[in-house]
């Protein structure tokens, strides 16, 4: 499966939620979830340290071929714990209409692909940065597995995506 069309199921959750595994006409598109991730202004990044302790902040991002684009210090927690362990899993704000991705960042520093992302993130958020600048450093969480639903629907909403399969 590629990026553009991952494999799509739903998620396995205890049968009290009521989530029918086998009920597939409700189930969220791909495209659907990449317009929400583009669209978002805040995302949760959480991390863990080198000894498992988990940290969640919120970051501005650019979600961009099927992968989100963040930046933090690389001196800051997050940067640390990104270091030490590059697995991560984002969050978009809402607990309603949910989008979670699961997967690995990686620090770019390819310096086209660093200076293609300053237009677009002044363009979403007004601010013209840098990426080039060391004390910037900037990652690629690129899924290995995504979640969506929406709350009032739940059992029929509730979607998983697999790319690595």
């Amino acid at each position: 499966m590629s990026q553009d069309h991952p494999a799509a199921d739903r998620p396995q959750f205890p049968e009290g939620y009521g989530v029918d595994r086998t009920h597939r006409a409700d189930m969220l598109s791909w495209d659907d979830a990449g317009e929400r991730l583009a669209a978002a202004r805040n995302y949760w990044v959480c991390t863990a340290d080198a000894a498992g302790r988990p940290h969640a902040a919120p970051v501005w991002g650019l979600w961009s071929d099927g992968a989100l684009y963040f930046s933090t210090d690389p001196a800051s927690r997050k940067g640390r714990n990104l270091a030490a362990r590059p697995e991560v899993v984002v969050h978009l704000e809402s607990g309603d209409d949910v989008v979670i991705i699961e997967g690995t960042a990686e620090r770019v520093r390819d310096v086209a692909l660093l200076e293609g992302l300053v237009d677009p993130y002044e363009r979403k958020y007004g601010v013209r940065v840098d990426f080039t600048d060391e004390s910037f450093a900037v990652y690629v969480a690129r899924p290995r597995r995504a979640f969506a639903w929406f709350e009032r629907t739940f059992p029929t909403t509730a979607t998983r995506w697999r790319f690595d399969a």
